[in-house]
């Protein structure tokens, strides 16, 4: 007989309660993507999710950029029943459906958009936002749709549109369904056209794939937050296919604002008074 052995612990009571506790101070703090500063959420959150050291701009949850942007109490939501369907019957690791029923369940949102009217500084504006955690903010056909609906409810109350896009781009889930919304969000914008009010695009971090290969870049004005990630396919993608190394800070929006893609970049806490200008000026 050996003359150790080892015997498996048995953790007490107490101690599996404490494990199975979470931890008082969790969520309490946060990490600064850019300077690695530990920042108080409840201080970022009231900074509109922008770090006090650095001003690096966090992700913003869709619904508190459009109640802080939008004038208090004047949004009035839209089309948020609509909910994406499985007509593929897709599956990877998991069932679409499957992957749809519990993202919907975590963040209580039906796809990756919202949608309505509000004003800005007075302004009625027919509204779109993102909602980057439903899936990579990717659009399929209920997103496409909603998009649509943001151009043709402007065309229809002769107001300015204006998007907030953050995406990873098509759904491929949807597959074709998803590429054709590329066609139809820009057929509804020539539409749109039409009247006399803009659009205005406002590109958040990131904007990529489809949707920044149709809408986001149509707009009669183009906005983006600092350092935001802005392009069709990512940087690597591209560098291996066409076998040359890009230069520094390539689809970044300060690059674009240099080489003329972009009208402006707009810190975040500015971004309300600039688009009160703007629909002072054009809308």
């Amino acid at each position: 007989m050996a003359w150790f052995s080892k015997k498996p612990r048995i953790s007490t009571e107490t101690e599996q309660t404490t494990e199975s506790r979470p931890s008082r101070m969790e969520g309490l703090w946060a990490k600064c993507e850019s300077c690695d500063e530990i920042i108080y959420r409840q201080d970022l959150e009231k900074n509109w999710m922008v770090c006090p050291h650095c001003e690096h701009h966090h992700a913003w949850p869709a619904r508190s950029r459009l109640t802080t942007l939008l004038d208090p109490d004047s949004f009035e939501e839209f089309d948020k029943d609509l909910e994406p369907q499985d007509p593929l019957g897709f599956s990877d690791s998991k069932k679409y459906k499957d992957r749809l029923k519990s993202t919907r369940k975590n963040l209580g949102e039906c796809d990756a958009f919202i949608s309505g009217v509000g004003r800005i500084e007075g302004h009625q504006v027919s509204v779109g936002c993102f909602v980057f955690e439903f899936m990579g903010g990717s659009m399929g056909s209920v997103v496409g749709e909603k998009v649509a609906r943001v151009f043709e409810r402007a065309h229809d109350l002769k107001c300015s549109a204006i998007i907030f896009s953050a995406s990873g781009g098509a759904r491929m889930q949807e597959g074709i369904f998803s590429l054709m919304q590329m066609a139809k969000t820009s057929a509804a914008i020539a539409r749109f056209r039409t009247g006399t009010r803009p659009y205005i695009s406002v590109m958040l971090n990131p904007t990529t794939g489809g949707v920044a290969a149709s809408f986001s870049w149509l707009g009669d004005v183009i906005l983006a937050e600092p350092k935001a990630l802005i392009g069709f396919a990512g940087p690597r993608v591209i560098e291996q296919t066409i076998r040359q190394k890009l230069p520094e800070g390539f689809q970044r929006s300060e690059f674009l604002l240099e080489h003329g893609m972009i009208d402006s970049i707009v810190h975040r806490k500015e971004l309300r008074t600039k688009l009160g200008q703007i629909l002072g000026l054009l809308g």
